[in-house]
């Protein structure tokens, strides 16, 4: 038995206080960490709900002394025992969006008899754990407000890259509100500056963006120019306008801060003066895609990116101490990245904004705006500074993904369709299929997965785009490498977990395509778990599938 723990409990204090946002313009506050002690993280985490004063629906985890959404920290190998209470209450007159059985037997130890829409789970998102009962499944574990705290025990693997991941709910068809409420937080594993030791020393810093509907819908933007008219698809989205302006579909916020249409009142973030950090920012947006920059006088800034979706880009320590600099980083929803930003003399106003998207003439407006002020002050607070020394990352035994011939490829593809053929602005139907099978939306009673893989293997996805707005593919319990762009081999040696493909141009344009190496070496993946888009009305609404990874050939037994 581990002797020491960080373990806390609850207060009633803390059990009834409520997550409110900071005001706009607040300065951005890093989360609360909370760390593992001789091998063990133990821990309560209170998920709760409230209306705003909008009657908007927010979620929040809360730490027993009161933190929101605190940062997990680990180092390889720890234990993580985590107690999820749920905590949420139905509104009176509320709909039950999606009422129906998991599709576990009710004496299952991690399934409720009935999902309701106030029943959650837990996904640890990026992470290589089993996606078991009490692990990292979230296809039969269904958590009640009558329930017990649920109790997740997993072990880091000792060769868990170090880097950013992050958890939030995963339960099908709830997802996308409770993560769009504010339900969601970082995981960080420690060690990136054995991995990169031009990191190592430097004062750190967890920025969590997220996104929600917006807090002034009916607001008009103010200042020079026109507003584009605002179009809305048949969810509410306001559609693209192509114009990198306009009214976006969602607000944003940084560390909770909000940043809101239509003046977008940005945060601050303050920094010492000359202070070289290393930035982990996470794109915890539910629909929002994110193309980041730090502007000083109108003119952007190098930054170094060490790491992508947790993952250091060093080849399995091929290349160590690898940076690639970059003025500007692409996130779709949920990916990761972690980069150097250079100090600034004192009395620089910089500003931290993201750029426009284009997600196609389906998708939804993202538009150039900014999300914080950096300040330049000697009064900016204390920041955690990583080891300034520490032993090399030792070498994974693994062949990098790379020099790995597949055994074999497949090939998916996504696509959308009214759900009433006869009325084109009836609720769209979302689908990701595998070619040759019909293209049909996620059905959660399936009990056969949509593809099986064997544990041992690297393959090949070939994921194609069939509709106009763009998509976030994600899947589960591994990370891939990108090593074709519409057929083109391109030469991107870094792991991913997240990636975006691109939208289709419509008829008489071929579809858009990536190509992806996954990675079923790991014996942790052996189990049945999940690959969607992470745009998550697009996953609730039906795009996704089931993979399920059998055992090695000379694994089985008899």
């Amino acid at each position: 038995m581990l002797a020491t723990a960080a373990c806390v409990t609850f207060s009633l204090e803390a059990q009834t206080a409520l997550c409110r946002p900071p005001a706009p313009g607040s300065v951005v506050a890093e989360p609360e960490q909370v760390r593992s002690r001789n091998g063990l993280l133990e821990f309560d985490l209170n998920f709760k709900n409230m209306q705003d004063a909008d009657g908007q629906e927010e979620y929040c985890y809360q730490s027993s002394n009161g933190g929101r959404s605190p940062t997990l920290r680990v180092q390889p190998g720890d234990k993580l025992v985590l107690h999820l209470k749920n905590s949420l209450k139905l509104e009176p007159g509320a709909v039950n969006p999606m009422p129906h059985s998991v599709g576990m037997p009710i004496e299952s130890p991690c399934a409720d008899a009935q999902m309701t829409a106030s029943s959650t789970n837990l996904h640890f998102h990026g992470m290589n754990v089993p996606a078991s009962c009490g692990q990292d499944d979230v296809m039969h574990t269904a958590i009640s407000p009558k329930n017990s705290p649920f109790t997740y025990h997993l072990t880091i693997p000792v060769d868990q890259p170090p880097g950013l991941y992050w958890y939030h709910p995963h339960l099908h068809g709830l997802t996308n509100a409770q993560v769009s409420g504010g339900g969601s937080g970082a995981i960080v594993v420690e060690g990136i500056e054995r991995a990169n030791r031009l990191v190592a020393g430097m004062h750190e810093r967890t920025l969590v963006i997220r996104d929600q509907y917006l807090i002034h819908p009916n607001s008009q933007q103010t200042g020079p120019g026109l507003t584009p008219p605002v179009f809305r698809d048949a969810e509410g989205d306001i559609l693209n306008t192509g114009t990198g302006g306009g009214k976006p579909s969602r607000d944003l916020s940084i560390n909770f801060v909000p940043v809101p249409w239509p003046d977008y009142p940005p945060a601050k973030i303050l920094s010492r003066p000359n202070d070289r950090q290393l930035w982990r920012v996470l794109n915890a947006s539910s629909l929002t895609f994110l193309d980041l920059q730090i502007v000083v006088a109108g003119k952007p800034q190098s930054i170094g990116v060490v790491s992508l979706d947790g993952v250091p880009i060093d080849e399995n320590g091929l290349t160590p101490d690898r940076v690639f600099w970059t003025d500007h980083i692409f996130l779709p929803p949920a990916a990761r990245a972690e980069f150097i930003v250079k100090g600034m003399p004192a009395g620089t106003q910089a500003q931290f904004i993201t750029r426009s998207v284009d997600t196609g003439p389906a998708g939804e407006n993202d538009p150039v705006r900014p999300l914080a002020d950096v300040v330049v002050t000697d009064q900016a607070p204390d920041l955690l500074a990583l080891p300034s020394s520490a032993d090399p990352r030792s070498r994974p035994s693994q062949i990098w993904i790379g020099n790995v011939q597949p055994a074999r490829t497949r090939k998916l593809y996504f696509s959308e369709q009214p759900s009433d053929p006869n009325r084109p602005d009836s609720p769209t139907v979302f689908m990701l299929t595998v070619e040759g099978k019909p293209a049909a939306p996620f059905n959660p009673h399936q009990t056969e997965p949509d593809i099986v893989a064997r544990q041992g293997d690297v393959e090949d996805w070939v994921i194609e785009n069939r509709s106009t707005e763009a998509h976030a593919f994600h899947i589960h319990q591994v990370h891939f490498m990108l090593t074709q762009w519409n057929g083109v081999a391109v030469d991107e040696p870094f792991l991913r977990d997240t990636i975006n493909v691109p939208y289709w141009r419509g008829p008489g344009t071929p579809y858009p395509s990536i190509t992806l190496r996954m990675d079923f070496r790991d014996p942790n993946v052996v189990g049945t778990f999940m690959y969607h888009c992470h745009l998550l009305e697009h996953e609730d609404g039906g795009m996704m599938g089931v993979l399920r990874v059998l055992p090695r050939m000379d694994d089985r037994t008899n």
